[in-house]
């Protein structure tokens, strides 16, 4: 039998996101609470700020860009307070919001904006040369592109709060929330290249629900402060970062991109009360001298998640500075949250993704059967937060959703007898590097076209110095070339140029005779990952 969650279902409202957000009757802070601090650009945002900016941005683009129900919105963008306008407004107006990696290559860049069929471009100055090449090629109009955070110093762009009604009546776009997209976010799924993940406005109000009762008289917004330096772009990052703040009034310190001796700073000198965490990060504050220099005691406890963290480093931050951290386990496809450790559970089960959130379902499945409590198997899981599909792939689609509505999710794990979630494994071929997914099919259709590469299948391999995956390509060598240390060289810089930063081959390259594959062709990673360990064992 399936695991159900322990909580009792949640009702979810038959609304959008917007009016969840903005028109709800219950919020217990005041309008002019501010919920944003942007560190970069030192200006702060109450709710009100936030919401009559989206409103003037969504009558903007309805009247003046006749934007339609459907249409999508791609933001491309480190972090910036004013995403929130811009997504909200987008919302109000009916659009999609599809955020993208602000590291993108230009090329990157133009496959996404063609996949996602997007009609407007919202980034930032320091993306913008990237923005208005990658425009250009995937057909975009320029006028088309918006900007967040500073004006652009050559006035070539205009910037989104310039964007507004210029008279009359614009109306909200009405809104079916089972049905209409809020978000378009892609992720690699259970194998290959990225896919847009359909978000409706259901699953993302489901989403919010569930964490709230699992959070439950944990958190005031009167005393409590987080830092953010997750990615706007990335889900996790999007969910506690700005849908979040905007429900919970939990005010939210926003960074552009994580740095140890700031995000310390903040923490003292803001006192800060919770951070939203990856395991580098962990790691980080395990080990890095720097931390000695400032007083965290501020900080009640650290939640991690978009990879698994390993009981050590756990203890050692919890002997080092006594800080709890506890665990979460989310996807994508999920809104993102899955599952959650309890507050008061976090050492209880250190090692755990914690238990199901509210009206969530799971089963662990080898073979096609479902495995008894505490056998390992597939984890899939239902409830009103999995997303409705991927975006113009059935396919796709079809082969991560069975009939009855069990998202298979390409992770391996088990539940012990107190219903506690441990991830062990991913069928998926992805790998996370710092909580970013990266394909190996997309790395190794690049590789293939360098005149040395024969053949090549990229995996990740852990680093324990690190604490995460890192991408490793075991290459056959084409006729003429010797593999060998200039090669590498030569291979990594040629690959570097092509892909974001999170996707250079930082577990270097590996010279092979042949790539293992199975009678179908299909490369057989597992192999590799085994050949991985053992050298890495005979290198200690």
């Amino acid at each position: 039998m399936p695991i159900e969650s322990a909580f009792p279902p949640i009702t979810v409202p038959p609304v959008d996101v917007w009016t969840f957000l903005f028109e709800r009757t219950d919020r217990d802070f005041p309008e002019d609470h501010v919920v944003f601090v942007d560190i970069a650009a030192q200006k702060q945002q109450s709710v009100r700020d936030v919401r009559d900016a989206a409103i003037r941005f969504g009558r903007g683009l309805r009247q003046q860009w006749k934007w339609q129900k459907g249409d999508v919105l791609a933001l491309f963008t480190p972090n910036s307070t004013e995403v929130a306008p811009a997504t909200f407004g987008t919302l109000w107006a009916g659009g999609v919001v599809c955020p993208f990696n602000n590291l993108y290559t230009v090329g990157e860049l133009v496959s996404q904006l063609k996949s996602s069929q997007a009609k407007a471009l919202v980034t930032h100055v320091a993306c913008l040369e990237v923005a208005r090449e990658a425009a250009l090629l995937a057909g975009l109009p320029l006028e088309r592109i918006l900007l967040v955070g500073p004006h652009d110093p050559k006035k070539r762009i205009q910037h989104f709060s310039e964007l507004q009604a210029l008279k009359g009546v614009v109306e909200k776009v009405a809104i079916n929330p089972k049905e209409d997209l809020a978000y378009l976010v892609y992720s690699s799924g259970t194998t290959g290249l990225p896919k847009g993940v359909m978000l409706t406005h259901e699953n993302i109000v489901a989403n919010l629900l569930q964490g709230t009762v699992m959070d439950a008289g944990q958190t005031h917004w009167s005393k409590d402060r987080v830092i953010g330096f997750l990615p706007m772009y990335h889900i996790y990052g999007i969910a506690v970062l700005l849908l979040q703040p905007i429900y919970r009034g939990v005010r939210v310190y926003v960074m552009q991109r994580f740095e140890l001796e700031p995000f310390c700073r903040i923490i003292q000198d803001d006192k800060i009360t919770f951070a939203f965490v990856v395991p580098p990060v962990v790691l980080a504050l395990a080990k890095h001298p720097l931390v000695d220099k400032y007083n965290l005691s501020s900080l009640r406890m650290t939640h991690s998640s978009a990879a698994p963290l390993t009981d050590d480093l756990v203890q050692m931050v919890w002997k080092r500075l006594k800080l709890p951290i506890k665990q979460g386990y989310g996807l994508s496809e999920a809104s993102p949250g899955v599952a959650t450790q309890p507050w008061n559970e976090w050492n209880k089960t250190v090692g755990s993704a914690g238990t199901l959130l509210p009206s969530m379902s799971l089963k662990c499945v080898d073979d096609g059967k479902e495995v008894p409590i505490g056998g390992t198997g597939e984890i899939w899981i239902k409830g009103p937060n999995i997303f409705k599909g991927y975006y113009n792939n059935p396919k796709a689609t079809a082969e991560s959703i069975t009939p009855d509505g069990w998202y298979r999710t390409g992770d391996v794990g088990y539940i012990d007898k107190e219903h506690n979630l441990y991830i062990t494994d991913r069928i998926k071929e992805l790998i996370k590097y710092n909580g970013f997914q990266v394909a190996p099919a997309q790395l190794e259709g690049l590789l293939l076209a360098h005149p040395a590469v024969n053949d090549v299948a990229v995996i990740g391999v852990y680093s324990s110095e690190k604490a995460t995956e890192l991408p490793r390509a075991y290459v056959v060598p084409a006729k003429g070339y010797t593999g060998g240390p200039e090669l590498e060289k030569e291979i990594s810089e040629w690959l570097h140029k092509k892909v974001a930063p999170y996707k250079r081959l930082r577990g270097g390259v590996r010279f092979v005779e042949a790539i293992p594959k199975s009678n179908a062709g299909k490369v057989l990673r597992r192999v590799l990952s085994e050949q991985a360990k053992k050298e890495e064992s005979a290198r200690l």
